[in-house]
């Protein structure tokens, strides 16, 4: 039995094209989800890194059509999401420690924007430490993991300064609990504690030249595609030590995953859908986003069945 997918495709527009591939065995500590709902990150947009024929994407909102088979996890007929690569598929295994189940009063297809950026926002404000009182930069502030950052950082205590690219995609940003909203470092002078890059480039380089001693870049994205150069001797300080940091771990998400379903849950966390479309017209949903054309997310719907 096959299901359909959206797979890497060199010579499909936007890199990508439908296909069939043979539906999920899942494993003992799998459960089988029927999806509903995903939704698109920029690291999806970089077709041309993996191999023809895979599978895309990671983020995904459905139903459990078979349960796991060591009895864990969600009941068949549970509403879910889930963080799993190759989750554009009309079925997906999934491992019982990377989803969550989801209350009636979440909508699959809100869902479906959290795993990466919602999971990404979180985890990285976590590692970072207490953030109360501390001055905190969001560079790429109008995206997705974005926009989730300032929702999360200002629940947290934090003096949130929202950076974007242009003044239009500055709308909203306040309201989500940003003190401050700028374009590029514009009129940032004060040293900033703690910086999460989701552009890299040129802008990194400048937002380490405005860290407070002991300050530190977590960098999450780079959504700019431009190199990063630093000048002879830019990062040696004197004082407490400064940090540059990567931040990618997506493992077993599940546990964060429900943290955020509750936020939302309680309106504590909106997820904000900038585009939806049917997962047929991916190509336009992939030239918008690339296009910065998006504040917030992009959720495809997935099949016949998409009705939330």
């Amino acid at each position: 039995m096959t299901v359909r997918a959206l797979v890497v495709d060199p010579e499909a527009p936007a890199g990508v094209r439908a296909a069939e591939i043979p539906e999920p065995e899942p494993g003992p500590g799998q459960v089988l989800v029927d999806v509903r709902h995903v939704s698109v990150n920029h690291g999806d947009l970089r077709t041309d890194v993996r191999p023809a024929g895979t599978v895309l994407g990671f983020d995904a909102a459905g139903v459990v059509v078979r349960a796991a088979a060591d009895g864990g996890g969600p009941e068949v007929g549970s509403r879910v999401v889930a963080c799993v690569p190759g989750a554009w598929a009309r079925r997906v295994a999934v491992d019982i420690d990377a989803l969550a189940e989801l209350p009636d009063s979440v909508a699959s297809a809100t869902a479906a924007a959290l795993p990466v950026a919602g999971v990404t926002a979180l985890r990285v404000l976590r590692e970072s430490g207490p953030v109360a009182g501390r001055r905190v930069l969001i560079t790429g502030a109008s995206g997705g993991v974005g926009r989730m950052a300032v929702q999360l950082a200002a629940r947290a205590g934090a003096y949130v300064i929202a950076s974007v690219g242009a003044p239009e995609r500055a709308a909203g940003l306040v309201d989500l609990g940003a003190s401050e909203v700028v374009t590029g470092l514009e009129g940032v002078e004060e040293p900033l504690d703690l910086v999460l890059d989701n552009v890299g480039g040129p802008q990194l380089v400048a937002a380490w030249g405005l860290l407070a001693p002991g300050g530190g870049i977590r960098s999450v994205g780079w959504a700019s595609g431009e190199p990063a150069v630093f000048p002879p001797y830019s990062t040696f300080a004197l004082g407490a030590t400064q940090t540059l940091s990567s931040f990618g771990d997506a493992s077993s998400p599940g546990a964060d995953l429900a943290t955020l379903v509750a936020l939302v849950a309680t309106g504590e966390l909106v997820v904000e859908v900038g585009l939806r479309e049917p997962w047929e017209r991916v190509a336009r949903a992939f030239e918008a986003l690339a296009g910065r054309r998006v504040a917030g997310k992009v959720v495809l719907d997935v099949g016949p069945t998409a009705t939330d």
